[in-house]
């Protein structure tokens, strides 16, 4: 069972972002060997929010959502990650769900964006994303910039 949590940075604790920040350089760092600066400054600024998914006391799902200033800019969601020894149970699924219902209960009127790592396009396409990039390197990785329209009611 895992319970999920939607923070603003605000909300977290000094334990929840030391495992958000140690699952990131765990996957993104280590197994992807992909030495880059993950700690960017973007975690604990304006409106930005984390999602977080515990499988017992151990961060094992997280994703991060970034609010610009911008009014008109879209609403970015990246570092989405599932810890490895949980890949095969759809949790990324449901990360990716529980990321989107935040955006619409916080920033129901915003395009959505991420930028993802090319093999994952059909994943996120699951989500009603589509590629408005062409294939690019991102610290070594291919990725690919992804977007998705306004919900109507």
């Amino acid at each position: 069972m895992i319970r999920w949590q939607d923070l603003h940075h605000s909300e977290l604790s000094v334990a929840e972002l030391y495992a958000l920040l140690k699952l990131r350089c765990e996957v993104f760092v280590v197994e992807q060997t992909c030495p880059y600066l993950d700690i960017d400054g973007d975690d604990l600024i304006g409106e930005n929010r984390h999602i977080l998914g515990w499988q017992d006391d151990r961060l094992v799902a997280y994703a991060r959502i970034l609010k610009s200033n911008d009014d008109l800019s879209p609403i970015t969601i990246g570092r989405v990650i599932v810890s490895a020894g949980v890949r095969g149970q759809k949790l990324g699924y449901q990360l990716m769900e529980c990321a989107l219902r935040s955006c619409e209960q916080h920033w129901p009127q915003h395009a959505l964006y991420l930028g993802a790592q090319a093999h994952l396009q059909s994943f996120y396409g699951r989500f009603g994303f589509v590629p408005v990039t062409d294939v690019y390197d991102e610290d070594g990785i291919p990725h690919v910039g992804m977007a998705r329209e306004i919900r109507q009611a």
